[in-house]
């Protein structure tokens, strides 16, 4: 749904996927002037966690670098976070360093953190849960493509869900969303 709501102008569409995220975005929704909408990850809901009894604000404005790297820049956001990172922790053992960016924010998107990124790792792979179809990740990919194509070495590649509706049975789901072995298969092919 979050990808139907980023196509409207005027809207700002913002995507936690950390506990801090989830909590600490509100107050800067709450006082923004134009509407805002957070589409939370069900997957945050089982999250547990210490948050600072104060009331912290999160600059929505901009994505967030959770892993420094200079190979790859594994682009996502929300329920994807995770895979990411886990994906990044199991090609650091295989020598790649990948750059892990949280988008947070969907619409108005940070595209000069992206390109930025992959004007330093010059490889990007694009994590979706929605269907590669019409989908944010085709959208971060045509910004590279048109912000940062000379930076790049290989094809931007992108990992979304299978293009059938989700299922409801654990296993199918898993097979129809994005793994993080398939996060790394796709950085192998675009390193290799």
């Amino acid at each position: 749904m979050e990808g139907w709501y980023a196509h409207i102008p005027g809207i700002r569409v913002l995507a936690p996927a950390t506990l801090q995220d989830a909590r600490h975005m509100l107050p800067s929704a709450l006082a923004d002037p134009d509407p805002v909408l957070i589409f939370e990850h069900g997957s945050l809901y089982n999250v547990s966690g210490e948050l600072p009894s104060t009331v912290q604000t999160v600059d929505a404005d901009h994505a967030a670098i959770r892993r420094p790297g200079t190979d790859i820049s594994l682009i996502t956001y929300g329920g994807s976070l995770p895979k990411a990172l886990a994906a990044a922790d199991e090609l650091a053992t295989g020598g790649i360093s990948a750059e892990v960016i949280d988008l947070r924010t969907l619409r108005p998107l940070d595209h000069a953190t992206v390109t930025s990124s992959v004007a330093r790792t010059h490889r990007a792979v694009v994590i979706d849960e929605a269907w590669r179809t019409g989908s944010l990740a085709a959208e971060v990919s045509a910004r590279i493509a048109e912000d940062a194509f000379y930076d790049l070495d290989a094809p931007v590649e992108r990992v979304c869900s299978a293009e059938v509706p989700i299922p409801y049975a654990r296993q199918l789901e898993e097979a129809a969303l994005p793994q993080t072995a398939d996060i790394v298969a796709a950085v192998h092919g675009a390193v290799d």
